[in-house]
């Protein structure tokens, strides 16, 4: 994925319509939006479908 076709990996949002985040992921550079973001870093298992792996990931909780 090159920096002219980045969306975000969820909405699917380019650049153009939202402010995206990079990130690199198995070797692959991918994008999220400030929306997306909590899920990746709060619920991955939801991303599952979309994020190979993401099921294994652990959550963080706010709290700690």
């Amino acid at each position: 994925m090159t920096d002219d076709n980045a969306a975000c990996l969820v909405c699917k949002r380019a650049s153009e319509e939202i402010p995206l985040i990079s990130f690199r992921y198995k070797g692959s550079g991918l994008w999220i939006c400030p929306q997306h973001l909590p899920i990746l870093i709060h619920d991955p298992m939801k991303l599952a479908d979309i994020l190979p792996g993401a099921d294994t990931f652990q959550a963080v909780d706010p709290h700690e």
